[in-house]
């Protein structure tokens, strides 16, 4: 289980992450237990509002959750202290449906996760980016040597 904290234009997602969020439950790659919407006014007051009590929930309207409450009222209240004021954001709890069945098998199997590391996407990023830099810079150099 996951949680994670996405923020967003404006005071609610858009239609495409709505959209990729569907697309994502539909595709069983996550099981969506719990998302709740938290923006912090310019004074740094959060708002935090439950999916069911969303005003307008045209852009997610088929959206199911597995477990409301799992993410905690302090959980959500700390998250939202990571906001810069006026931002909004969304805190979804996700279970990685390919972990469920793998924890599983792993687990009759008498084996067990040792570690586990989430390398942020802006590392990733810079390693690749620093690695196809130096695949240029190595072929040049080639090229320039024949």
């Amino acid at each position: 289980m996951e949680i994670l904290l996405i923020s967003f234009e404006g005071d609610k997602p858009g239609p495409a992450i709505g959209a990729a969020l569907q697309n994502l439950i539909e595709e069983k790659t996550i099981t969506l237990l719990d998302l709740i919407f938290v923006s912090l006014s310019a004074d740094g007051d959060p708002r935090i509002v439950e999916i069911d009590d969303l005003p307008d929930r045209s852009q997610l309207p088929d959206i199911e959750l597995g477990e409301l409450g799992l993410a905690g009222l302090d959980d959500v209240e700390e998250l939202a202290s990571e906001l810069p004021p006026g931002a909004s954001a969304a805190v979804l709890v996700v279970e990685l449906a390919w972990a469920r069945h793998f924890a599983s098998v792993l687990a009759a199997s008498g084996g067990a996760v040792l570690h586990q590391e989430r390398i942020p996407a802006p590392v990733v990023n810079a390693v690749l980016e620093a690695a196809r830099w130096r695949l240029l810079v190595s072929s040049a150099h080639s090229t320039a040597e024949q």
